[in-house]
Order: structure tokens, then C-alpha cells, then sequence
């Protein structure tokens, strides 16, 4: 039976890990592999990114209910992961006002508009992460993946380990993350397909 996998990348056309998740998701399609990762790259039938206004609050909240609906969480590590700063420009997330603005999502050439979020409530111990938040959207999928305690995987997209590539947040994953490229017996590289199978937990 197939394992439903969240991977949360930085999915930048020129200089992002879309490589590993390329990978990834041939993975998926292949009907011996036993995984079923969710490319949230791949805008599904209803997402609420479809809609021209959706705001990054939304996009988030979303993120939420797919990290829910998960076994568990890939979180691939590139050079530029800890710099990313997208979705983290939130003025309702350091004021109370209804009277601010945000960017759509996707449509930074139409500038901002006003905040649709009315109310406000500090998530319990056992909610979602609140999605109104000054997170980037990566920081987000990884602090709600650890609120729902799901099984998380670091990788590099690397052939190497490389902890100075982890973002301050994901301090102490340094002993559990690893290279998700090797070469073959032939000199190509890769993805290691083993042990991204055995963090998974099969045999």
C-alpha cells in the first residue's frame, strides 16, 4: 500500500530543488515504487491558489490540511532554503487592525489589498498552526508537520551532507538529514531511492 508523502521544497524556477522533486514524483508514477508523494507544486482541482485573490493566510491554511492528510513529510534543503523569505510578509500577523494589506499570491504586479481576515484567535495546543503568521511558507510546512508530530525526513539536495545549508529553525536535524543523490554502479548520479525508502520506514 502506497504512503502519502508531503514534500516541502523551495520550488524556485532557476535556482531551486525542483530537481529532487522531479525525482520524486517519477517515484511516484512508478508502480513498483511503493510511495505516493504530494507535489504541491501541481495545483489540485479546487485549491484555493486557483482563485486570483488567494492570500498566503489561505495558501497556508491549505498547506495545513495536506500536511493532515500525510504519513509524513519530506523537506528537501538546497543552498538558498534558509534565505527563502515567500509568505512571511504578513502585517496582520504584528497587528491587530483589520486596516492592513498583503500581496496575493502570485500577483505581485497588482499590488496589495486589504486584509479579508476579520478575526483572529491564538491556536490550543491541539489546532493547526495559525496560519496567519510571519513564517515563510517553508518555515510553515516544517512547524506544522512537527505540530502534528508527523515523520519528517531531511534531505540534501546534494550528493553531500551539508548542515550550514539548514535554516536556523531546523537546528538539531543535523545528525538525521542526509544527501538525497549518490552515484550508481555506472558513475550517474542519482536519487537514492534506498534510503529515502528506508526513512520511510519499509524494509
Amino acid at each position: 500500500m502506497k504512503k502519502r508523502v508531503y514534500i516541502s521544497a523551495d520550488y524556485a524556477e532557476s535556482d531551486g530543488d525542483r530537481d529532487v522533486v522531479a525525482v520524486l514524483n517519477q517515484w511516484s508514477n512508478d508502480e513498483w515504487r511503493n510511495v505516493n508523494f504530494v507535489d504541491m507544486a501541481t495545483v489540485v482541482s479546487g485549491s484555493v491558489s486557483q482563485n486570483p485573490d488567494c492570500r498566503p493566510c489561505e495558501l497556508k491554511a491549505e498547506f495545513n490540511r495536506q500536511i493532515n492528510a500525510s504519513s509524513a513529510v519530506i523537506i528537501i534543503i538546497g543552498d538558498k532554503t534558509a534565505s527563502r523569505t515567500a509568505g512571511s510578509s504578513c502585517s496582520r500577523a504584528v497587528r491587530a487592525s483589520t486596516d492592513v494589506s498583503c500581496t496575493p499570491y502570485k500577483q505581485n504586479t497588482n499590488g496589495s489589498r486589504t486584509c479579508k481576515v476579520f478575526f483572529t484567535c491564538v491556536p490550543g495546543p491541539n489546532d493547526d498552526l495559525g496560519s496567519i503568521n510571519s513564517f515563510s511558507y517553508l518555515r510553515h510546512e516544517f512547524e506544522q508537520a512537527k505540530r502534528r508530530e508527523k515523520k519528517l525526513i531531511v534531505v540534501y539536495n546534494s550528493m553531500y551532507k551539508e548542515p550550514a545549508w539548514l535554516p536556523p529553525y531546523m537546528k538539531g536535524y543535523e545528525g538525521v538529514a542526509f544527501p538525497f543523490w549518490r552515484r550508481d554502479g555506472w558513475g550517474n548520479k542519482v536519487g537514492d531511492y534506498q534510503k529515502v525508502k528506508e526513512a520511510l520506514g519499509y524494509d
